[in-house]
């Protein structure tokens, strides 16, 4: 059976988490208590899915007009591409929702509270850019898990809550039908 995780600790864009000891992670910025109390839904559990509170979840990056390179959206947006050193030619970019299986890594260890086994994937976006998630809705056995098999994004509430109560949204991935 599963057994109960004490304190989940997320590391949310815009919200410090807690540990179990009580400390608050560092560099991470937090909420004012106001705007806290007035937050409705899920928080985005990284910096780069956005559009939660409005309904449409998605990967936000950002695109070098000069060569074209895409990165993920950071807590602070990019001034120079690492790529080519243009200044101040990156755009907000919205990621693709499909992309191909690049490498994978079946968990068996995790941290107490964690499911296992489960897979860990990296991911080569149709329009651009590489994103690590979880890949689900296959067997974590290599037999039924293809390199190069096209998968899409998902997203749904994390299983667990932070201290507060707070649901968080994440990203998964899984095969395309």
């Amino acid at each position: 059976g599963r057994r109960p995780i004490g304190t989940a600790v997320f590391r949310a864009y815009g919200r410090a988490s807690t540990s179990a000891a009580g400390g608050t992670s560092k560099g991470l910025a937090t909420m004012p208590e106001a705007e806290n109390a007035e937050h409705k839904g899920p928080l985005p559990v990284v910096p780069y899915l956005v559009g939660v509170e409005e309904g449409d979840p998605h990967l936000q990056g950002q695109k070098c007009a000069g060569c074209g390179a895409v990165f993920l959206l950071e807590r602070a947006e990019r001034t120079i591409c690492s790529s080519c050193c243009a200044l101040d030619q990156l755009e907000p970019f919205r990621l693709a929702d499909r992309g191909t299986l690049y490498v994978y890594s079946i968990v068996h260890r995790s941290f107490p509270g964690v499911e296992t086994p489960y897979i860990s994937a990296v991911v080569d976006l149709e329009n651009g850019g590489t994103v690590k998630g979880n890949l689900i809705g296959v067997e974590p056995v290599p037999e039924k898990i293809n390199m190069g098999m096209p998968v899409e994004v998902v997203y749904k509430i994390a299983p667990q809550k932070d201290r507060e109560g707070t649901e968080y949204m994440a990203y998964y991935f899984q095969p395309v039908n």
